[in-house]
């Protein structure tokens, strides 16, 4: 019997789409294995609140860690827990997400368990009771599959790049203290600062509207801003490099190889050419559409719907018939 272990992330206080995405997952990955699903949320005291909705995703047991330590993210106390849990549990997979926090949590979970790990999987599947999962290799340009010969197989998922399905399991929760000692912690977090009030991070969003130099300064942004706010509040705002080098946008925002990886429902990249380091950041969403004056730019390559066409006077008719939608519906 192969159980798989999920640790779902929480944020702002509560679990997120891509954490129901990573438990639906091993829900299904369990199944091939002939195993169950557990689920681990660590946090603050309070942190098992709201977790029994996790059965609906295929949780038949999930553990809460609660401890003032883990209040806020740090790497070593996270960790270790994650670390003893997994070896506890002899689970014969781990999987987790591949956000802001996944990215910096997996490595170090694969040098502690000396396990390989497979990074950024688009898709996975169990083949003759091993697993085997795919991911985007050469900037996107091809995909690498890979079958993974380790206990446990360390994966981390692709945010929006599975389905939060559900699937109901027993979802019995189960509360403990992990033993952690703030003091003999290196880091700690001592403040966070949002970028903007109710921003959503581009590497999570269902939705992103992406800008490039195409849009010729900064002031024109609020022409982005107006098509975002007509397509519904989950929407974020990306640039491309060329943007955030030339200080219009933070780096937050950045969608490329030297910035987030994004594989979004539905990608509008105006006024971006198309350049190989943008495109390794955001091909594989599901659905791109492109908005250029310049007929040949690489985007439409690899974009589903083309607009040609002067952006000053596409984006205002588009939002204005987004919203026309919107109101009618």
């Amino acid at each position: 019997m192969g159980n798989v272990l999920a640790f779902l992330e929480r944020r702002d206080g509560r679990i997120g789409g891509a954490a129901l995405e990573v438990m639906s997952v091993a829900q299904r990955v369990a199944i091939g294995l002939g195993g169950s699903a557990h689920a681990l949320v660590l946090g603050g005291p309070g942190a098992s609140a709201g977790v029994g909705e996790l059965a609906r995703f295929g949780a038949a047991k999930v553990e809460v860690g609660e401890h003032d330590g883990l209040a806020e993210y740090t790497p070593e106390a996270y960790a270790s827990v994650l670390v003893e849990r997994a070896r506890q549990g002899g689970y014969a997979a781990v999987f987790l997400s591949a956000s802001a926090v996944g990215r910096d949590l997996a490595p170090r979970l694969a040098a502690l368990l000396d396990v390989p790990l497979a990074t950024d999987v688009t898709a996975v599947e169990v083949v003759d009771g091993r697993l085997r999962v795919e991911r985007p290799v050469y900037s996107g340009k091809a995909f690498a599959q890979i079958e993974i010969d380790a206990s446990p197989a360390l994966v981390s998922m692709r945010p929006n790049a599975f389905p939060a399905t559900e699937s109901a399991a027993a979802g019995t929760v189960a509360v403990f203290t992990p033993a952690v000692d703030p003091a003999a912690l290196r880091t700690r977090v001592v403040e966070r600062k949002l970028a903007s009030r109710g921003a959503v991070d581009v590497s999570e969003a269902t939705t992103i509207v992406s800008g490039g130099r195409g849009m010729k300064d900064a002031a024109q942004w609020h022409l982005l801003e107006a098509l975002r706010d007509a397509l519904g509040p989950d929407v974020a705002l990306g640039a491309s490099r060329a943007v955030v080098d030339a200080g219009w946008r933070p780096h937050a925002e950045q969608v490329g190889q030297t910035g987030k990886t994004v594989a979004p429902k539905l990608y509008l990249a105006v006024g971006i050419s198309g350049a190989i380091q943008h495109l390794a950041g955001m091909r594989t969403a599901k659905t791109i559409v492109a908005i250029n004056r310049d007929a040949d730019a690489p985007i439409f390559q690899v974009a589903d719907y083309g607009i040609v066409g002067d952006l000053f006077e596409v984006l205002p008719r588009l939002t204005a018939e987004i919203k026309s939608l919107r109101a009618g519906s």
